[in-house]
């Protein structure tokens, strides 16, 4: 299906991705775990470009779990690394596409200079008008939830007050809409505490493509899946 088939169906609005492969796809290869993650930056500026072309949103990439920390030294000093320079140098890609950069997770839990990057390109992008690209870093959906209730005890509201939709207003992005469509890469099936929140009502999509290989192509193949679902949010069909 193209992409221009795609957009005339109606795609969905907010669309979150799971990278899941890029270790196995560097020891296939016989590469350091590095090489993954390095190829895998080459594949999200694909997918960010193609949805901000099909007219999509918001999408979130889930970049460093708060569970990713457990990993070597090395690799995750190396994930860090690749976060702070590639924040830096793609903001030609950024305006070119209209991306406006966000960003959910513990930020006060980065290293400083990880922290700095993502406030610059938060503040530098604000203004652009496409597509809101949501940086998951440092990011666990039960951490996003027990944080929103310490905010909302900080601010002395009321437990009789607390509606669903106040609630979610202490997110990390507090007008970040549910997501539509869950694409998870790497052949695993499960949400890993990603946006469990948010995907109350989401449609999923797992692949067995390592996320290096994945391609705009599978991507469109993905939301014309997302397409032929029958989203009822629990009612009766008539």
């Amino acid at each position: 299906m193209t992409a221009e088939e795609i957009i005339a169906r109606g795609v969905p609005e907010h669309v979150a991705v799971i990278m899941d492969g890029n270790g196995r796809w560097a020891k296939k290869r016989g590469l350091p775990r590095t090489s993954g993650h390095k190829e895998g930056l080459v594949t999200a500026k694909k997918i960010v470009a193609m949805a901000a072309m099909l007219g999509i949103k918001y999408l979130t990439f889930y970049t460093f779990s708060t569970e990713n920390w457990k990993r070597a030294q090395e690799e995750v000093g190396y994930l860090m690394s690749l976060i702070t320079s590639r924040l830096r140098a793609e903001f030609d890609f950024y305006k070119e596409n209209g991306i406006r950069i966000a960003h959910i997770g513990d930020l006060d839990g980065l290293p400083a200079e990880v922290r700095s990057e993502i406030q610059n390109a938060i503040k530098d992008t604000e203004h652009f008008k496409g597509i809101t690209c949501v940086l998951a870093i440092n990011y666990g959906g039960r951490d996003e939830i027990i944080r929103g209730v310490k905010k909302l005890i900080s601010d002395n509201v009321s437990a009789d007050s607390i509606t669903e939709e106040s609630f979610s207003k202490s997110f990390d992005v507090p007008n970040l809409p549910d997501v539509d469509l869950m694409i998870r890469t790497g052949g695993e099936e499960r949400l890993s505490n990603f946006l469990l929140w948010h995907c109350a009502y989401a449609e999923f999509v797992f692949t067995d493509t390592l996320w290096p290989d994945y391609n705009e192509n599978e991507f469109l193949a993905d939301i014309s899946i997302y397409q032929q679902r029958n989203r009822r949010f629990g009612a009766v069909p008539n």
